[in-house]
């Protein structure tokens, strides 16, 4: 024995087993790597663990080394605190990995296994710490947290994993009743957790962790902070493992310095990063270009014949664009029940539809609101209205013609409403109205033409209505009429915040209008080097389509794309990207179905087999999938099949969905990059005009 490794090896023996111990069970081989690391493990403990008070006085308990030759030294660290959150893994970890996860994501879901080999592989090493990020579109992500909370609370860490476990374990069961057994079954009291569900006595709680992701930029789920270093995503085993060992290795360093093992995580914060840096700017973007209009730009947000509550005389004037569906919209009715007890007869609340595509009960509730409107006036709409928000996880088809019945409605009206989309011309002009005003996310109000998005704070509400009070004010004593202030205070406003951004934009406008809140933000999504796409290679811009096949949303955008790629020929690629959605039971079979097809016959086979998927989008069964190949000329049916029983395509399907979260984009589908700004639904042509025109702007 005369190597380095060797050495380390006898040390180790003679350390941990005693000299003249045998080195294994039966004379087994010994494992040089374990035992080398072993032989590390019990010096570095002994210097920084029980072996603590051998340090010289006045030895470093944080010496983390950022001055180091060792990989991993130099890259930037974020400052995420454990504090208050479950843990498990090693009680004095060399790495620390923050997760900000959801119980409704598949990829949280799918990147366990990853986490409990991390756990086995390190376990005397590695810490993981639970934060919640629940995301505004997975319906049951905010209950399921809340209940994982309350077994935090009673039961503390074993709690809070069991319940973990079993949340992740059943994804596809997250209603109230399962919440309710998976608390049974892990000893929960009954009425402590139905108290928590029922109270929202932990959202604060969760909410301070999504305030905490959004600061750190983690804006997708999974999102990992390994030693502070970013993670994103369901990454391979082998991406973790890489990140780990660098930080094993530079803790050892610290602890060499002097560092106390259990300090080292207090040393990553001390030289973290409160915040990340801030993105260099786009390419092709001015750096100072303005983010929107300035924040006290009154916009001309017209009334019309909008349902509202509230006298026509009211000084001030809320208009609120939102969708049914949305958790932040049902949270801010209690904000607004509070600014109409506090500001009575001086505010009226005048509601606009906007429901997004990705919330499928969204538009059917809204169609139903209108059609109680039909039936029994401005009454028989804030009464659905008040129904629907108050129970948001009731909103089917059954749910509705209950609250119906109830309300008295004719139930045969209001079946045909549903069934034939009575109404949808009305929530449709709401939501052109919404896109001009580029108020596309939810909810957002304009308090006398003034923008505040989001479920704001009471203080937020009342900070503007309180400055726009006292302007409305005035002009009455200057003579205008009460019923007359609104229309006289909007008059004048920002018509098409598209429009402001031409103007102020120097030479790259934003996609502007559709479907997202963040309408100038560019996000970086990389064409894969193989993907179906359509129209010109050379084209100066790409839409990138992230679909579902079995999503009625997507077939419905069809003939908008179609009319777009005619109008704009030579001057659009369209770009397929899959985004099956886990609630979709056949959507991932066919998009890997449709990539063994893309495989065999490039992107004209692609497109047919395409077009046959949403024309049978109710039939989309294994059978169904092999039918259509087989209809596509030029198509190996045993290689086909071949492909489907092995997954051969899966990683690429994910690929596609990794790449939005990555880039820190929330869609729903279909969604649409028009060189990298988001639009998000089935939106009018003229959504689409606007965002290629400011594209081609952008690239003379």
């Amino acid at each position: 024995m005369s190597s380095p490794r060797a050495l380390l090896t006898l040390l180790a023996l003679m350390t941990s087993a005693g000299c003249g111990s045998a080195p294994g069970a039966a004379g087994a081989p010994i494992d040089e790597d374990r035992l080398a690391r072993r032989v590390a493990d019990i010096l570095f403990a002994r210097m920084s663990g029980e072996g603590a008070d051998a340090l010289p006085e006045g030895a470093a308990t944080s010496a983390w080394p950022t001055r180091s030759n060792l990989p991993g030294a130099d890259a930037p660290r974020l400052r995420v605190p454990v504090e208050g959150a479950p843990s498990r893994g090693a009680a004095e970890p060399l790495v620390t990995i923050v997760e900000f996860s959801d119980f409704e994501c598949p990829f949280c879901s799918r990147v366990q296994p990853t986490l409990e080999r991390l756990l086995e592989t390190y376990p005397d090493d590695v810490r993981i710490v639970f934060r919640h990020n629940p995301l505004p579109f997975h319906q049951d992500a905010m209950p399921a947290a809340e209940a994982a909370v309350e077994a935090y609370r009673e039961r503390g860490d074993a709690g809070f994993w069991e319940m973990h476990d079993l949340l992740f374990a059943n994804q596809s069961d997250l209603g109230r009743p399962d919440l309710e057994r998976y608390g049974q079954s892990i000893g929960l009291s009954p009425v402590g957790l139905a108290s928590a569900l029922d109270r929202h006595v932990h959202r604060a709680a969760i909410e301070a962790d999504m305030a905490l992701a959004a600061r750190l930029g983690a804006r997708g789920t999974p999102h990992f902070f390994i030693n502070g270093r970013r993670l994103a995503g369901a990454q391979p085993f082998v991406e973790f493992e890489t990140v780990v060992d660098e930080e094993i290795a530079l803790a050892r360093e610290a602890m060499l310095s002097g560092a106390l093992r259990a300090a080292l995580y207090a040393s990553v914060l001390e030289v973290a990063r409160n915040r990340p840096e801030p993105e260099p700017p786009p390419p092709n973007l001015p750096p100072s270009r303005p983010a929107g209009p300035p924040e006290d730009t009154v916009y001309h947000v017209p009334v019309g014949r909008s349902p509202a509550r509230g006298p026509a005389t009211a000084p001030v004037t809320i208009v609120e664009f939102a969708d049914m569906q949305c958790p932040f919209c049902q949270r801010a009715q209690d904000t607004l029940r509070q600014v109409r007890a506090h500001y009575g007869q001086d505010v009226r609340i005048v509601w606009k539809h906007n429901p997004l595509p990705f919330h499928q009960e969204a538009m059917p509730a809204a169609i139903a609101l209108e059609e109680a409107r039909a039936q029994q006036g401005e009454r028989g709409f804030w009464e659905l209205h008040d129904r629907i928000f108050g129970d948001q996880e009731a909103m089917g088809r059954a749910d509705l013609e209950r609250h119906a019945q109830e309300m008295g409605l004719d139930l045969r009206r209001f079946g045909r409403a549903l069934d034939g989309s009575t109404h949808a011309a009305i929530i449709q002009a709401d939501q052109r109205l919404a896109t001009d005003l580029g108020a596309t996310g939810t909810p957002s109000f304009f308090i006398n033409g003034r923008l505040l998005r989001g479920a704001q704070p009471y203080e937020a509400f009342t900070r503007l209505i309180d400055e726009t009070l006292a302007v409305a004010r005035e002009r009455v004593r200057a003579g205008t009429p009460a019923r007359r202030v609104y229309e006289s205070l909007v008059r004048d406003g920002l018509r098409d915040a598209a429009a402001w951004h031409r103007e102020h934009d120097e030479g790259g406008g934003t996609a502007g209008a559709g479907g997202t809140a963040e309408a100038d933000t560019v996000y970086r999504i990389p064409v894969p080097p193989r993907a179906p796409t359509r129209g010109s290679r050379n084209a100066p811009v790409t839409i990138q389509i992230f679909s579902d096949f079995q999503c009625p949303f997507c077939t419905r955008a069809r003939p908008t794309i179609d009319q777009l790629l005619n109008e704009y020929r030579g001057q659009i690629r369209l770009v397929w990207r899959n985004y099956p959605l886990p609630f979709h039971d056949n959507a991932q079979a066919a998009a890997e179905a449709a990539m063994e097809v893309f495989r065999q016959g490039g992107n004209d086979a692609f497109w047919a087999y395409h077009n046959l998927l949403f024309d049978n989008q109710q039939a989309l069964s294994a059978d169904d999938l092999e039918r259509y190949a087989g209809q596509i000329g030029g198509i190996d049916m045993n290689a086909f099949r071949a492909a489907r029983e092995q997954r051969r395509h899966r990683a690429a399907v994910e690929a596609d969905m990794d790449a939005v979260r990555t880039a820190g984009a929330r869609i729903g589908t279909p969604s649409f990059f028009v060189n990298g700004r988001l639009i998000q639904g089935a939106q009018p042509i003229e959504v689409f005009r606007t965002a290629v025109e400011r594209a081609l702007r952008g690239n003379r």
